[in-house]
């Protein structure tokens, strides 16, 4: 597109070093000097998208306004620009190769044969160039996944090398994110791998234009010095991205470093200094607090943190805006369900407790016995999408005594399916894109601890599920105290908010508030859930 700018970020060495986070804290910058900006993630795997993996081998699907399901390098993108991103900006080889399939048979490349090059890298070229234009975006990012190196990963490579060579010099910048280890033995950090990480990079056509150094601590000056010599570009262009223990200091920490500027010189932006104060504040909140709560997040996916990133940013927000150090631990419920370890002991000094969204039977009865335990002993509960299942089962067992009441998604053949499919997932087969998903509208009762958390009686979050409260029970489950103070519009038979009045703070959602939490704007349902933790 005329006029936009492109940044390309890769990443070399090895996975996990944090593309995501530097991606999303570039668009920090551009944003805040008044561009429209656009971040774009290309990952080489085959699923279309990541909604069918398990959250312990990829981490969270992170969901989108528009019911996409992507990759949680989104909710940093979220999270850091305040902005709302699109299923369209998520490129997978599954979703690339899908479309050109179809488009080969229904005739689109008569007489061709159809190759990776150009047809693949043209489908590739094209969707990046229609979300620009969608936009009229002033900068894309273009985070491509995985390592250089990586097989999965190539084609989005050569694409942005065909990008770059039609692009003009001042239109486009890569940004090459890598490791420089330190070496104990030898008492230095090294940069031999990052020399070969960008000449794996030059091997396939392309150039680093600007070297992010994620290290320990921040690169010495003779080590930008080698890196610049060895990998050809200006030691200016030598970015230190030290370890930190919250993300939300690294765009402070780049922009110390000057990656702001480096970036808008290359590609010929204006380069008035970026506010940064009031982000600084609420980093300075986040690592400094005046007070401190114990949230025990009690899920089965806890062998990866990953896995509930959202809910972790979410209460980390809370944190810098309540001047609070929020500490959560995982609970694994399976243990619960198990008898290796009771809910007294798994949950001892903890503030507060959330049951976070899942799916599947495993660890379900010890959500429930956790629900019961905080019903019971008056400690505050939040419970997301599964979570609000499982208390409503709990609830309905132990206060309506509704024997075996339980979700068909944990027993088919329960005779009290207080929990149950939503009527239009009954006949749906395809696991992929088809739960209940993105914006919805919730309508808020009058006088509820809902209406007194947003201030308003019509709301919008996001959704992922595919069971519902069974409308059968919802007299009896209100007649006995549970209060359905939230449903959806037009649909009034989905339940999405529950709450108990005579608790310090027992609610449930069937959305997913965190994931509309960002730095800045934090979700005002996280918000409620930690100052209660606070009072208690």
């Amino acid at each position: 597109m005329p006029g936009t700018k492109w940044v390309f970020i890769s990443g070399g060495v090895l996975s996990g070093l944090g593309k995501g986070l530097v991606s999303a804290s570039i668009g920090r910058f551009m944003k805040s000097r008044g561009y429209d900006v656009v971040p774009i993630k290309c990952d080489g795997y085959l699923n279309v998208d990541p909604g069918t993996m398990n959250p312990i081998e990829h981490g969270e699907v992170f969901v989108l306004e528009d019911g996409g399901e992507v990759d949680m390098d989104f909710g940093h993108y979220e999270r850091f620009l305040g902005i709302t991103t699109k299923f369209d900006w998520n490129l997978t080889s599954g979703k690339i190769f899908q479309s050109v399939i179809e488009k080969e048979r229904e005739g689109e490349y008569l007489g061709k044969t159809v190759q990776m090059i150009p047809h693949v890298t043209d489908e590739i070229k094209e969707r990046l160039e229609n979300a620009a234009a969608e936009e009229d975006a002033d900068v894309v990012l273009v985070e491509i996944g995985g390592t250089v190196g990586d097989l999965e990963n190539m084609i989005f490579l050569e694409a942005a090398r065909q990008m770059r060579l039609e692009l003009p010099d001042e239109d486009s910048c890569l940004v090459h994110v890598t490791l420089v280890p330190w070496l104990d033995a030898v008492g230095e950090q090294k940069t031999k791998p990052t020399q070969h990480s960008v000449k794996e990079l030059e091997s396939l056509g392309l150039e680093a234009d600007v070297i992010v150094g994620r290290a320990e601590n921040n690169l010495e000056q003779k080590t930008k010095e080698k890196i610049s010599l060895f990998c050809n570009v200006p030691e200016k262009h030598v970015i230190s991205n030290p370890d930190v223990e919250e993300v939300y200091r690294i765009p402070l920490n780049l922009k110390e470093d000057d990656l702001d500027e480096v970036v808008c010189d290359e590609l010929d932006l204006r380069n008035e200094d970026v506010d940064m104060e009031r982000w600084q504040e609420l980093v300075e909140n986040l690592e400094d607090p005046e007070d401190e709560v114990e949230i025990a997040i009690c899920g089965k996916y806890t062998k990866l943190e990953d896995s509930y990133v959202s809910i972790k940013e979410a209460l980390n927000h809370c944190s810098a805006h309540l001047k609070c150090g929020v500490n959560y631990n995982f609970i694994e419920t399976t243990e619960i369900e198990k008898g290796e370890k009771t809910v007294r002991e798994a949950l001892e000094g903890s503030d507060g407790v959330i049951i976070p969204g899942g799916f599947g039977s495993r660890g379900a009865e010890g959500k429930i016995d956790v629900a019961e335990y905080c019903r019971e002993n008056r400690i505050p509960i939040l419970g997301l999408c599964y979570g609000l299942q499982l208390m409503v089962a709990e609830f309905a067992r132990n206060e309506c005594g509704i024997e075996e009441a339980n979700s068909t998604e944990v027993d088919e053949e329960t005779a009290n399916p207080v929990i149950d499919l939503i009527p239009e997932q009954k006949n749906v087969d395809a696991k992929g894109g088809t739960m209940r998903l993105g914006g919805q509208f919730t309508e808020i009762e009058e006088g509820s601890m809902a209406e007194e958390i947003y201030g308003k009686s019509d709301i919008k979050e996001r959704f992922r599920h595919r069971y519902e409260i069974n409308p059968r029970y919802h007299e009896t489950l209100e007649e006995n105290g549970l209060r359905l103070t939230g449903v959806a519009k037009n649909e009034s038979h989905i339940v999405q908010v529950v709450e108990l009045q005579e608790h310090p703070f027992y609610f449930a959602t069937q959305f997913h508030p965190e994931f509309t939490s960002t730095f800045e704007e934090p979700s005002p349902v996280f918000m409620e859930f930690v100052k209660s933790c606070m009072e208690g």
